[in-house]
C-alpha cells in the first residue's frame, strides 16, 4: 500500500468518527450540494463546516460549478456506514420476519430463564442465610459457654467461685445463660479489717431463673447462697450428679466434697464425724467438732461446731440450710474466728448470781426520768453458754453466760425484762440491756 493511499484510509477512519462528517458523507452521496445548501441542511456555523470539508480532504471533490460532491473514496466511506448501522438491523428483521408463534415460544423461554434465574437466587440466598444463621447461633452458643466460664473466673477468689458451685454444690451452669449482677469488695473493720468480696450471679433457663450470692473473706469461701427468683419449687436447680434429699446424707455428700477442694484440717474431722453419724435428735460429737441436726417443717438446718470444754463456739462452724430439700445456704465460718480461751471459772448457777447482783444496781432512763430499785425474780431464769468476743472488731472467741431474768412486774418504759452477759472465765458483766 502507498503512502497517499494509506493516509486516504486513515483520513477515511477519521472521518467517520465524527457526526457531522458522517452527515455530510451521507447528504454529497444523494446529490452534490454547494457550501451554502450544507451550511443551511447542518445549522453550524461556516467555520465549522470549513473545517470539516478540509478534514474529509480525498473524500469529498469540488465540480466545475463550486458543487461539492463525492469521490471515490468518498462514496467507499458512505457504504461502509451503511454496512455498519444495517448490521443491527438486519437482526432485528429477521426477528420481526418470524411467526407470532415462535415470538411467542421466545417469550415463554425469556420469561422461563428470568424465573428460573431469580428461584435460584432465591434458593442460594436462602441457604446462604441459613448457614450465616447457624454461624451465628453456633458462635452466640461458644460466646456463652465461654463466657460462663469466665464469670466464673474473672474475680480473684473466681477459681474458688467455679470449685464451690461447680464440684461442691454441683450446679451443672452450662444448663443456664450465666450473668454476673454484682461484685464488691470491702474492708471490713468489724472483722478485723478482713477484706470481703461479694459476687451474685444470675443463671436463667426456659424453666426457672436463680441467683447465687458468693462470699470471700480474706480469699477463702464464707459462705454460698441459692434464691429461686422465678419458677416453682419443682423446677429445682439442675444439677451435674443427683442429690441425696436427706439431709444428713446430703450434708455427709457437701462436706465430701468440700473436703477435695479446701486445705483446711478442719473439714477432715467434720468428715470422719458425718461418716459416723446416724438420724437422732441428739447432738454427736468428734475431737473439737460437734454436729447438731435441726428440722422445721420443710426447712432443715445441719450445723458442724467447735466445740472445747463443753463450750459450743457456735461462731466458729459451719452450717448446711435446706429448703425443700435443696441446699439454699451453705457457710463456713470456722476459719474466720480464733477461741482465745475456753476455761469456764463461772458456774451457771454463780453467773445468775451475779446478773441478779447486777439488777440491783442498775438503773435506766424512761422518758425523762432515772428508774432503779428493779427486782429480778427467782423463777424462769434463763442462762445459755454461747461464745462472744470480748473486744470491738475482734474475731477472737470466749466463753459467755447468756443470761435472761424476769422483773417483779412491769416498769416504766414497759419494762419486765432484763438481760446480760457473764464471762465465764472472769465473771465479769457485759452487755446490759432492758425489754
Amino acid at each position: 500500500m502507498s503512502g497517499s493511499e494509506e493516509e486516504t484510509y486513515s483520513i477515511m477512519f477519521s472521518s467517520l468518527r465524527h457526526p457531522a462528517r458522517r452527515k455530510i458523507l451521507r447528504m454529497l452521496s444523494e446529490r452534490t450540494m454547494t457550501f451554502s445548501q450544507m451550511l443551511e441542511e447542518l445549522a453550524i456555523p461556516s467555520s465549522h463546516l470549513t473545517y470539516h470539508l478540509e478534514n474529509l480532504g480525498e473524500l469529498v471533490l469540488k465540480d466545475d460549478n463550486g458543487k461539492y460532491k463525492l469521490s471515490s473514496f468518498g462514496n467507499a466511506s458512505v457504504s461502509m456506514m451503511k454496512n455498519a448501522e444495517e448490521v443491527p438491523d438486519a437482526h432485528t428483521k429477521r426477528f420481526s420476519a418470524l411467526p407470532i408463534r415462535w415470538k411467542s415460544l421466545y417469550g415463554v423461554f425469556a420469561v422461563a430463564i428470568i424465573l428460573m434465574g431469580s428461584f435460584a437466587y432465591l434458593q442460594y440466598s436462602s441457604i446462604s442465610k441459613l448457614a450465616g444463621d447457624y454461624n451465628t447461633l453456633k458462635s452466640d452458643y461458644d460466646n456463652v459457654r465461654a463466657l460462663n466460664d469466665r464469670l466464673l473466673h474473672w474475680t480473684p477468689s473466681g477459681e474458688q467461685a467455679s470449685n464451690i458451685i461447680n464440684k461442691v454444690i454441683q450446679i451443672d451452669v452450662s444448663q443456664y445463660n450465666a450473668k454476673i449482677t454484682s461484685s464488691t469488695a470491702e474492708v471490713r473493720d468489724d472483722l478485723g479489717g478482713i477484706i470481703q468480696e461479694d459476687f451474685s450471679y444470675t443463671l436463667t433457663n426456659t424453666q426457672s431463673k436463680f441467683e447465687l450470692t458468693l462470699v470471700f473473706r480474706d480469699n477463702h469461701f464464707e459462705q454460698f447462697q441459692l434464691t429461686q427468683l422465678e419458677g416453682a419449687p419443682n423446677f429445682p436447680p439442675i444439677y451435674t450428679q443427683p442429690q441425696p434429699t436427706d439431709p444428713l446424707q446430703a450434708t455427709k455428700a457437701l462436706i465430701q466434697r468440700y473436703k477435695t477442694v479446701m486445705n483446711d484440717t478442719y473439714i477432715d474431722e467434720a468428715a470422719k464425724l458425718l461418716e459416723a453419724s446416724t438420724n437422732t435428735g441428739s447432738d454427736q460429737t468428734l475431737g473439737n467438732t460437734k454436729l447438731r441436726l435441726l428440722s422445721y417443717g420443710a426447712s432443715a438446718e445441719a450445723l458442724l461446731m467447735y466445740t472445747e470444754s463443753g463450750t459450743d463456739f457456735e461462731s466458729k462452724c459451719m452450717s448446711i440450710r435446706f429448703e425443700n430439700g435443696i441446699i439454699s445456704k451453705f457457710s463456713d465460718d470456722w476459719f474466720l474466728y480464733k477461741v482465745g480461751s475456753s476455761q469456764i471459772n463461772i458456774s451457771k448457777d454463780q453467773a445468775i448470781a451475779a446478773a441478779k447482783e447486777a439488777v440491783r444496781t442498775f438503773s435506766y432512763n424512761a422518758n425523762g426520768t432515772q428508774v432503779s430499785n428493779l427486782q429480778a425474780l427467782d423463777t424462769p431464769v434463763f442462762a445459755v453458754l454461747v461464745s462472744h468476743t470480748k473486744e470491738v472488731n475482734s474475731l477472737t472467741l470466749y466463753p459467755y453466760w447468756y443470761v435472761t431474768l424476769y422483773l417483779d412486774r412491769t416498769y416504766p418504759g414497759g419494762i419486765n425484762q432484763i438481760s446480760m452477759g457473764i464471762w465465764a472465765d472472769t465473771g465479769a458483766v457485759e452487755n446490759i440491756q432492758t425489754k
